[in-house]
């Protein structure tokens, strides 16, 4: 496929993505997607009777989040997609002057992108083995890296939806009790290990009622997408509080997240198998086929004088647990999902020390700084440090992505 808008080569928004936001632009919000560097105002598209045949509601893109538009289901957001995509083709619907002047299109760089979801609850698991047998050489017995359960089930835990922020904005360094292990007793202080965590996220597209379960099989059915995700993380706090209850004030401080959500049917090209799942799983958590992602990842540290490293490459493949088995293991006790809710990875790390998903990792706890090009050296975060994600999928002439996941940290007061 060939757009009449022009698309670099390695953009992330090409025509074989479209993907879904939320945009603001001259004080309209609405929902929209992009192409190259282009956003496509939906709300605009469909008063020009773009997407006529399809049952769609009167201004449902004319809206502060994209959940009532997920909410309709499959049978009609993927034909909605699929006209999208054949109406920005060279020849499609909207290759004429008419739309061209319709403020249908607007320069990316023009508008600002906002969260693209109300998000009611989010689950972050714990899900990549090469992240929990580090945390656990780290902090535990190294023989016995990986807790007795780890590879029986989808750890997670119920992290806070209401601090969770688009790509650019600011996140301000947290305070909260710390204890070093020459202290008696703890101190009320600013963090001094922040840390980023290299994820992934999953949005739930269907509700479920409380007592329900979703299949292990049919859970692709309940994902609607996925975001690039930054679980920020204060070390130092979690080290003190997360036993017995684990992660609270060490993590629910802020989390970033990419603006843009890419389906499954834009990722389905890129489907891999992951890892041999060492022991075998109980009945409810079996799944067939490839149920991972060849997404590749990266990350960079850029500090306030222009100084900008590559710190990780790493990959979502690499993740022990897929999403499918996260998500039936989430409900297999009648926990009820809805639309909206935000299921993220855990910190996706690799088998080599260029692709670990942490700077707790990248620096194992601060005995490896890494050197900036201007030879300071990061432990963790510095303050004025801008932490910028990026994700894309890419096979022969097909390329995808997510766009950027940024986060500046600034003082804490």
């Amino acid at each position: 496929m060939k757009s009449f808008i022009d698309v670099s080569k390695n953009s992330d928004f090409s025509i074989y993505n479209i993907p879904f936001g939320i945009f603001r632009y001259n004080g309209k919000t609405a929902a929209c997607t992009r192409i190259g560097d282009t956003i496509v105002d939906l709300d605009a598209c469909q008063k020009s009777h773009i997407f006529k045949g399809i049952d769609l509601p009167e201004d449902i893109f004319h809206s502060e989040n994209l959940n009532s538009f997920i909410g309709l289901g499959k049978h009609i957001t993927s034909p909605v997609r699929i006209r999208i995509q054949e109406a920005l083709t060279l020849g499609g619907a909207l290759d004429n002057d008419t739309f061209r002047n319709a403020d249908i299109f607007i320069n990316a760089d023009r508008v600002e992108m906002l969260l693209p979801l109300n998000i009611g609850d989010y689950t972050d698991f714990y899900s990549s083995k090469e992240h929990a047998t580090n945390v656990g050489m780290m902090f535990r017995d190294p023989n016995n890296a990986l807790l007795p359960n780890w590879l029986h089930i989808p750890i997670g835990y119920h992290g806070r939806a209401s601090s969770i922020v688009v790509s650019g904005t600011d996140i301000r360094r947290p305070y909260g009790q710390i204890k070093s292990p020459n202290q008696d007793n703890p101190e009320f202080s600013l963090s001094k290990e922040l840390d980023f965590e290299l994820e992934m996220a999953f949005v739930v597209g269907k509700d479920t009622a409380l007592g329900a379960r979703i299949d292990v099989n049919e859970a692709e059915e309940y994902i609607f997408g996925l975001m690039l995700f930054n679980d920020w993380s204060a070390r130092d706090i979690q080290r003190w509080e997360y036993v017995p209850l684990g992660p609270f004030l060490g993590k629910n401080f802020g989390s970033t997240v990419s603006p843009w959500i890419v389906t499954l049917e834009a990722l389905e090209p890129f489907r891999v198998a992951g890892p041999n799942q060492e022991k075998e799983v109980l009945p409810y958590l079996k799944t067939e086929g490839a149920k991972n992602y060849d997404i590749h990842l990266s990350v960079a540290l850029n500090d306030n004088k222009g100084n900008n490293k590559v710190i990780a490459q790493s990959n979502f493949k690499y993740m022990y647990w897929n999403m499918c088995q996260q998500l039936a293991h989430h409900t297999v006790n009648g926990c009820n999902v809805r639309i909206g809710d935000l299921m993220a990875s855990g910190t996706i790390s690799g088998p080599t020390q260029d692709s670990l998903g942490s700077m707790l990792e990248i620096t194992w706890k601060g005995t490896r700084p890494i050197v900036m090009p201007d030879q300071s050296e990061r432990k963790f975060i510095h303050d004025e440090d801008a932490v910028i994600m990026q994700g894309w999928c890419e096979k022969g002439e097909i390329r995808i992505g997510f766009g950027s996941c940024e986060g500046k940290v600034i003082s804490g007061l």
